[in-house]
């Protein structure tokens, strides 16, 4: 018999008790760095003597800062329609074929969330030196893109493999094509998974900054970088500002995909 939380008497109040704890380790420090951000001190000081919105005036003011959140938006964009594309391609081929090696092509493209990603990092900065690709734009797009495919193709794979594939055939019957059933059929009946592929994909290149670290260059930077650079140099409550839409922004998208998903669910009953 499974346990119901209901069932475990005392022991629930110790679950609850260890859930809060955690709870409050993992997002007390998100909401310390939202305090700072409206700090009246010039240094990263808690709690602030006064609150202001003056580092947000600051941060928007910035060029420098609005060319590294547009940089990030852009790659971010770009390897969010891509890595759907081809993590839709090859989730077809990995749900729908039967081929040699079909298991460890299906483990090939997990590979980048297992390994440490300054190991990748490092690898493919040396790799794009030889071939001129280290601080352009088409380098952040690739190296994200790596680190982004797997969540695509994870969120793909399941939502086919929960497909009925007979409504498909159904529709080739009637006369449509293949590509026609897969486009006005299949597409549709997976859209939740495309859209979280999508979303999964979009924050995995909006936030990483290890390999945008390796990847930049004085006059390309995206935001997680101008954070990390700027924070060796000065610890101004700017910072925490652009933190903190940065977690805005996340948050958002996360609730948003958290929204479609129980609107989806809430369809289908």
């Amino acid at each position: 018999m499974l346990l119901n939380f209901n069932t475990l008497g005392s022991w629930k109040w110790l679950l609850i008790a260890i859930t809060t704890l955690t709870s409050a380790f993992l997002l007390l420090p998100i909401l310390f760095i939202a305090a700072l951000s409206f700090g009246s001190s010039q240094w990263l000081i808690f709690p602030p003597p006064a609150w202001t919105t003056k580092w947000y005036a600051a941060l928007f003011s910035d060029p420098r800062w609005l060319e590294s959140a547009w940089t990030s938006f852009r790659i971010a964009v770009i390897v969010t329609v891509l890595s759907v594309l081809i993590g839709l391609v090859a989730s077809f081929g990995l749900v729908r074929g039967s081929f040699i090696g079909h298991n460890t092509l299906r483990a090939l493209f997990m590979t980048p969330m297992i390994l440490p990603v300054v190991v990748l990092a490092v690898a493919l900065y040396a790799f794009f030196l030889k071939l001129g690709l280290a601080g352009t734009t088409f380098g952040f797009v690739i190296a994200h893109l790596i680190v982004a495919l797997p969540f695509s193709i994870l969120a793909l794979t399941g939502a086919l493999e929960g497909f009925d594939k007979s409504i498909e055939d159904a529709a080739v019957l009637c006369g449509a094509s293949p590509l026609q059933a897969r486009i006005r059929i299949t597409l549709p009946c997976i859209s939740h998974g495309i859209f979280s592929a999508a979303i999964f994909s979009f924050l995995t290149s909006w936030d990483e900054v290890v390999l945008a670290i390796f990847m930049a260059s004085p006059t390309l930077q995206t935001l997680p970088v101008k954070i990390w650079s700027t924070l060796r140099q000065d610890l101004t409550p700017v910072i925490a500002a652009a933190s903190t839409l940065l977690i805005l922004i996340t948050l958002l998208l996360m609730l948003l995909a958290a929204a479609l998903e129980r609107f989806i669910a809430s369809r289908k009953q």
